[in-house]
């Protein structure tokens, strides 16, 4: 794994709990990887059911968080996302799809975007955790089974 020697020190020495705070800011808009963080645990010798629960987790919390984050904000974060080309995207399949949009809140770049466009657009939340959640952590099993 390609990453930094002080967060694979981070993952060693906290484990599940590093993964689970490492992921919640990974579904945030820092650019970094929840799933490199949890294939370089599994490289570490992680247990894997414990880091892809800690790992789900901590990623749906951190998806959850976007959401009202758009959602208490709302429309006054519209500019702000315009300024770059994935917060375009995501306001505009947001408002083109509307729930549908979710099913796209596990891809790379624009996913973390949309979970926060949903709550601006107040896409309702039992449908928003559902699909958003699902998807995550179906993510997170197809990566652990490659490499397990």
């Amino acid at each position: 794994m390609d990453l930094a020697p002080w967060l694979l020190d981070f993952i060693n020495n906290y484990g599940v709990l590093a993964l689970f705070f490492t992921s919640f800011i990974a579904a945030t808009i820092v650019p970094a990887s929840s799933s490199a963080i949890l294939l370089a645990a599994l490289a570490a010798g992680a247990q894997p059911i414990p880091a892809l629960i800690s790992c789900s987790l901590g990623n749906s919390l951190g998806c959850a968080a976007n959401y009202w984050i758009g959602r208490l904000i709302g429309r006054p974060l519209i500019p702000k996302m315009r300024k770059s080309k994935n917060g375009r995207k995501a306001i505009r399949y947001v408002r083109k799809y509307g729930t549908y949009s979710l099913y796209l809140a596990w891809a790379p770049f624009v996913g973390d975007p949309i979970t926060i466009a949903a709550g601006v657009f107040r896409i309702n939340f039992l449908k928003f955790s559902i699909i958003v959640y699902s998807f995550r952590i179906v993510g997170y099993i197809i990566v652990a089974a490659f490499f397990v």
